[in-house]
C-alpha cells in the first residue's frame, strides 16, 4: 500500500499506540487508551474500531516487576501508524489470533474492533473492511497460538516493516522503511551501546519458552545435553525437537482425560 504524504504543517510522525484495557473514566467505558508519560496520563479512545492494513506482528519481552512479560504488538498502517499492545495471553490477543488465522489476503484493509467482556475483560473482532464481513472461529484457549504467529508473520512478509523503538512512544520517534527481514525489537537507553542482534533460533525458542511458561532448567539441560549453549548452535533439525517437546509438555495436562485413562487401561 502507498501511503499519500501530507504536505506542510503537522506532527511529528509518531507512531500512536493503543493499550488494551476495561475501564470507566467519568462514567464512560472504554477499552482502550494511550497514554501519555510526561504527564502519567491515560487517554481514553472512546472509539472501538480501528480500519487500517495490518503490516507485522511483534512479540516484545517487557519487565513486569522484575519477571519477563511477553506482548504482542500488532501494526497497522493507517491515517497515522498504530500500534496495539497487549499481553500474548489476554483474551484480547487470543481472539486476534485465532480471526487473523482466517485471512487470506493481509493487502486488504481489516478493522479490528475492541470488545468489552465481563469485568476486565477485553475481546477482539475482526471484519473485512471492505465488505464488512466479520471473520468468525471457535474460542480455542488451547490453540496453537505461538504456530498461529508464526503463520500471520509469514504471510506479512510483503509489507512495508517501520523501525519503531519503545523510546518512540514518548521521545521522538522516526518512523523509516527497511527491509522485508523481519527483526525483534527491544527498548535500549541510547546511553547504552547497541547490543547485537539477536539470532533468529535464540528469539524463536525465547519467545515459545515465555508464551509457553517452559522452565528455563529444561532448556539448559537439552542445550547441555547436544554440547550447546544457545539455540543459535544447534542445527535447524534440533530447535524443532526442542520447540517440539515444549509444545507437547504445554499440551499434555489438556489433552482428552478420558482418552488417557483409555489408553492407560489398554496398555
Amino acid at each position: 500500500m502507498v501511503t499519500e504524504v501530507k504536505l506542510g504543517l503537522g506532527n511529528p510522525p509518531h507512531p500512536i499506540y493503543l493499550y488494551i484495557k476495561n475501564e470507566e473514566m467519568g462514567g464512560e467505558q472504554y477499552v482502550w487508551y494511550k497514554y501519555i508519560i510526561n504527564s502519567k496520563e491515560k487517554v481514553p479512545v472512546h472509539q472501538r474500531a480501528l480500519t487500517g492494513y495490518i503490516c507485522e506482528l511483534r512479540l516484545t519481552e517487557k519487565d513486569y516487576r522484575g519477571q519477563d512479560k511477553l506482548k504482542l504488538d500488532i501494526v497497522i498502517s493507517a491515517d497515522e501508524l498504530y500500534v496495539i499492545r497487549s499481553g500474548i495471553n489476554t483474551n484480547f490477543a487470543k481472539s486476534f489470533l485465532l480471526a487473523a488465522s482466517l485471512v487470506e489476503d493481509f493487502s486488504k484493509p481489516l478493522t479490528i474492533v475492541v470488545n468489552p467482556g465481563n469485568e476486565t475483560v477485553v475481546f477482539c473482532s475482526l471484519y473485512d473492511a471492505q465488505s464488512k464481513t466479520k471473520l468468525r472461529r471457535d474460542w480455542d484457549a488451547n490453540a496453537d497460538f505461538a504456530g498461529i504467529v508464526q503463520d500471520i508473520q509469514s504471510r506479512l512478509s510483503f509489507a512495508i516493516k517501520y523501525e519503531l523503538d519503545d523510546e518512540d512512544i514518548f521521545a521522538t520517534p522516526v518512523v523509516e522503511q527497511r527491509s522485508t527481514t523481519r527483526t525483534q525489537s527491544r527498548s535500549v537507553p541510547k546511553s547504552k551501546a547497541t547490543p547485537p542482534p539477536v539470532h533468529p533460533q535464540d528469539a524463536r525458542v525465547r519467545q515459545i519458552r515465555t508464551m509457553l511458561d517452559y522452565p528455563v532448567d529444561l532448556i539448559k539441560e537439552y542445550l547441555q545435553f547436544q554440547d550447546a549453549k544457545a539455540p543459535s548452535q544447534l542445527p535447524q533439525s534440533k530447535v524443532d525437537e526442542l520447540v517440539k517437546t515444549m509444545c507437547l509438555a504445554w499440551a499434555a495436562d489438556k489433552a482428552d482425560p478420558y482418552r488417557n485413562t483409555v489408553a492407560k487401561i489398554r496398555a
